[in-house]
């Protein structure tokens, strides 16, 4: 299940970019979920747990990805912990939706991401709303963050 909290949570790991650096670690990158977010956002596959190779990079290590794997393989590994997901692009969107549906995840998000056109089950921690889809969410969403 995901829950979001929209707006300043002092409580939320407001740069995943520095986290994933001082707590990644090879097994992270290795696993099979992780190497398909790893593909399918960054277009780069894993080598091996500390070379990826990147179309437009060549070779790099884990710390060259970009900042929505880096926080998506943050939230997916460490689920307790809460992390600002507005480090992610849209394109992160659908693999947030992934992790929560085998795990509880909370994010916080200070700007409206596009969830996608299908339907979901998000909690909405300012309101206690449940939202199913992008037009549930989108009304209560905006009036949180301006």
């Amino acid at each position: 299940m995901l829950s979001i909290y929209y707006g300043d949570m002092p409580q939320a790991i407001y740069n995943p970019v520095v986290f994933f650096k001082n707590t990644c670690t090879d097994d992270w990158i290795m696993d099979e979920l992780s190497r398909k977010m790893i593909q399918d956002v960054d277009k780069s596959t894993v080598v091996g747990p500390r070379v990826i190779d990147s179309p437009v990079l060549g070779g790099i290590s884990p710390r060259e990805l970009s900042g929505g794997v880096k926080t998506l393989i943050s939230i997916y590994k460490v689920p307790d912990k809460i992390f600002n997901a507005s480090a992610c692009g849209d394109n992160c969107a659908k693999w947030i939706l992934k992790i929560a549906e085998t795990q509880d995840i909370t994010i916080n998000l200070r700007h409206l991401m596009d969830f996608g056109e299908g339907e979901f089950t998000v909690k909405i921690l300012n309101t206690g709303q449940f939202v199913h889809n992008m037009d549930e969410l989108l009304p209560i969403a905006g009036m949180i963050v301006r």
